[in-house]
């Protein structure tokens, strides 16, 4: 009898194994197989708001900063124009100083010539002093670029 139950147990887990099998297998054969395309999708990437903020502030300062340099170099162009006025009104200014010089030389010759007197000049009056400091400075001690 014993022989007969290992038999026994030997053909059940025979037809137990073939029915697992047949169960996985039978199943799936009906099914159709589907395809599932996965696509990846993502969000493009933005700069954080002090980024942007940043990248404002640079353009903001380039641009004050080729304003700058412009201007600058406007000026020193008005300057530069200015300066050569001022050396040509000096040179005027020269000439004329010149000028007078020696036509004051030639009048003292010809009141000396003629026997003129000459006219004395005033004592320099006293400052008035409620007169601003400004006029207070008598015009011997300005220097001689300012005559």
């Amino acid at each position: 009898m014993t022989r007969n139950h290992g038999i026994h147990r030997i053909a059940a887990a025979v037809v137990v194994g073939v029915i697992v099998l047949s169960l996985s297998t039978s199943t799936g054969r009906d099914r159709k197989g589907y395809q599932v395309d996965a696509q990846l999708y993502s969000v493009p990437i933005t700069e954080s708001d002090a980024a942007r903020a940043i990248n404002a502030y640079e353009r903001l300062m380039e641009r004050h900063m080729d304003l700058t340099e412009r201007n600058l170099t406007s000026l020193a162009g008005d300057i530069a124009m200015l300066a050569a006025e001022f050396d040509a009104v000096d040179a005027k200014f020269a000439a004329l100083d010149a000028r007078l010089t020696q036509m004051d030389q030639r009048l003292a010759r010809i009141e000396k010539h003629l026997g003129v007197a000459p006219v004395p000049t005033p004592a320099p009056a006293r400052p008035d002093p409620n007169a601003p400091a400004a006029l207070r400075v008598p015009i011997g001690d300005l220097p001689a670029a300012w005559r």
